[in-house]
């Protein structure tokens, strides 16, 4: 949870305090200290600045099976509705470890707030819902999750913006989304009070690809930039390599009669393969056929055409002449196909294989070793794709829930299990629309933060790239956290004041002679602050007066000093004048016939009293430009007077 206190430092500086609270989740998603702080999905983050409570993403983790899949909602706070509590939630994307708990938490939990993200992860983010509560509890027969009712109330919440489109969510809080490529309509968004600000990557990438651009951000200089670090210690080899090495294997597979499955997410790194092998079997005429999971191509399509100006600016010109998502070669599939004999490719979702016809066809293909399983993005712990991804050849996989035991007052589901040998090829091949090492320190270069916080990732690779962070030579040093689940990190910042400067201030000061002003260098200016109408002005004194109706006051310090003198007062004050006039060569000094000597705006009298009249009172008298001409002064006299 990002929190932000308030606290006087002195009169001038005032020094606040963000906290961040963090909940971790799944690579394609996680964040909050509240969740996904040292852990990949469930990204779920609650950012407190300036007395303002924003929700950052709302996961749900994929490698859980119960209440642990949602973010512990409880860190914000004990006491059941979060609508009192969040000004705001922000979605950055559809993928589902970053939206997924969102309908619990707006319609189970409470919260009746507005509900932030762009207009294709509006689109998208209701039909993933869905389907993936479709799988959860029409086929699994799970309990405590959300309807399809609850998902269209909770999408009525949704207040979607463009790009750079700045939206004053009241008077003091104002968001605005940046491009952030990874999946279509993915956004980072910059949140602002007053002159502080934070902004979130959610997931990102800085590589431009077949059909997204690269992620883009103003030199805004954050407070706080909290970024994924999902390959924490990654540098990728060429893009180009990688796709060779692909088509190599794919090709390779179905050569020899087998079958590639590929398990992707509906929208994002599907297109950009499917593309790839399109050109590729375009050009070797090539027989074997390629299916994608049924009504998946047709919505992407619809989805791409719809959002064309988030596209690639390739996709653009082309759009008209060519839609690059029909493919001749890539068709829909149906599950009678997967037991068809012969060499196939196939993609087919959810991309980790935790659950629908991704992992069906798994158990239908794992047994043979002429298969081929590519995985060509990250797995969240738990899930059947990371468990195959370490190496495990026997996994235990639960069936239907068609074993029912109890009497008829309690019925209780059973899911039934069975151990599946793992002897298909398995390849990780890093399609990942995640920003690596590189584009994370491209990112930071970019937007110049003060402060780094790393989210979504694993925590051995997350300290390596805070030590890199902190060792590295940027614009201004920069402190890096990596907070862990439920921790809340504490930042402390010095806000920069705007202030307006006259034209005249500016001209006197210029008159006075010293360097011209440098923007990199701070500069001393005295003057008057004005604060009107929530703006501060530095004006001359006399500027002050004038705009305020206010009359002048002198201000002057008052100083008296004893020594003892046999002369008279008038001679003891010609003594005086007689020894400043040694002393303080450059300045003007006055006997005046009053009885007094002036020196600049001090004024110096001497008195005695009939009781004493050797002792000597001399009182000196000084506005506060030369307060430090009247201390030297009343310094020298208490030395006494040359004899």
């Amino acid at each position: 949870m990002l929190f932000m206190s308030h606290d006087t430092q002195n009169a001038s500086l005032q020094m606040r305090h963000y906290k961040v609270l963090f909940q971790a989740g799944a690579l394609e998603g996680s964040e909050k200290a509240v969740w996904a702080g040292q852990d990949v999905g469930r990204s779920c983050i609650l950012v407190s600045i300036g007395g303002k409570n924003i929700m950052l993403d709302c996961g749900m983790h994929m490698g859980y099976n119960d209440d642990r899949r949602f973010p512990d909602f409880s860190y914000v706070t004990q006491n059941g509705r979060l609508t009192e509590f969040l000004d705001c939630v922000i979605i950055s994307h559809f993928h589902l470890d970053h939206c997924g708990a969102l309908p619990y938490m707006s319609e189970m939990v409470g919260y009746d707030g507005p509900i932030y993200m762009t207009h294709p992860t509006k689109a998208i983010c209701p039909i993933l819902l869905e389907d993936f509560r479709k799988i959860t509890v029409d086929k699994k027969g799970e309990t405590n999750f959300f309807t399809s009712q609850m998902i269209k109330d909770c999408m009525k919440k949704v207040v979607p913006l463009n790009l750079h489109q700045t939206v004053q969510v009241d008077e003091e809080l104002e968001i605005k989304a940046y491009y952030a490529g990874h999946v279509l309509g993915a956004a980072m968004f910059q949140i602002k009070v007053g002159s502080e600000s934070v902004v979130y990557t959610g997931d990102y990438n800085m590589t431009p690809d077949r059909h997204l651009g690269a992620a883009w951000i103003d030199k805004c200089r954050p407070d706080i930039l909290i970024s994924e670090s999902t390959y924490a210690t990654t540098i990728r080899d060429s893009k180009r390599c990688r796709e060779r090495d692909f088509l190599k294997k794919v090709h390779e597979t179905v050569e020899r009669g087998g079958k590639v499955l590929i398990p992707v997410f509906a929208l994002g790194r599907a297109q950009e393969l499917c593309i790839l092998l399109e050109t590729f079997w375009e050009r070797m005429n090539l027989k074997a056929p390629i299916y994608f999971s049924t009504g998946l191509t047709e919505k992407a399509n619809h989805y791409y055409k719809l959002f064309i100006t988030w596209t690639n600016q390739k996709i653009r010109k082309t759009f008209v002449q060519r839609n690059m998502f029909e493919f001749k070669h890539i068709k829909a599939f149906d599950r009678s196909y997967a037991d068809n004999p012969g060499p196939m490719v196939v993609f087919a979702t959810p991309g980790m294989l935790h659950a629908g016809q991704s992992l069906q066809i798994f158990k239908k293909w794992a047994g043979n070793e002429k298969n081929m399983l590519i995985m060509p993005g990250y797995c969240v712990q738990g899930t059947v794709g990371h468990k195959i991804l370490n190496g495990q050849k026997k996994l235990e996989m639960e069936g239907r829930a068609t074993v029912i035991t109890g009497t008829a007052n309690n019925v209780i589901p059973h899911l039934a299990s069975t151990l599946l040998d793992v002897k298909l090829q398995v390849e990780y091949m890093s399609f990942s629309a995640h920003a690596d090492a590189k584009g994370i320190m491209q990112l930071i270069r970019m937007a110049e933060p003060r402060n780094m916080l790393l989210v979504h990732g694993e925590a051995k690779k997350m300290e390596f790239l805070k030590d890199k962070i902190e060792q590295e030579v940027f614009v201004r040093c920069i402190s890096c956290y990596m907070p862990a689940n439920g921790e809340t990190t504490t930042v402390v910042t010095n806000p920069s004041v705007p202030v307006d400067i006259s034209l005249n201030l500016l001209k006197r000061e210029m008159a006075l002679g010293g360097p011209l002003p440098d923007a990199k260098r701070p500069r001393t200016m005295h003057g008057t602050l004005i604060m009107k109408d929530n703006s501060l002005r530095l004006v001359s004194p006399e500027q002050a007066l004038k705009e305020l109706g206010l009359s002048e006051h002198q201000l002057r310090f008052t100083c008296r000093v004893q020594l003892h003198d046999p002369h008279s007062d008038t001679d003891t004050l010609g003594r005086i004048y007689t020894h400043l006039k040694s002393v303080l060569k450059s300045y003007s000094i006055q006997h005046v016939p009053d009885g007094t000597v002036i020196v600049e705006s001090i004024v110096i009298k001497v008195t005695s009293s009939a009781e004493e009249p050797n002792l000597k009172v001399i009182l000196l008298s000084w506005s506060y430009q030369d307060e430090e001409l009247g201390s030297f002064l009343s310094t020298l006299l208490k030395k006494g007077l040359p004899s």
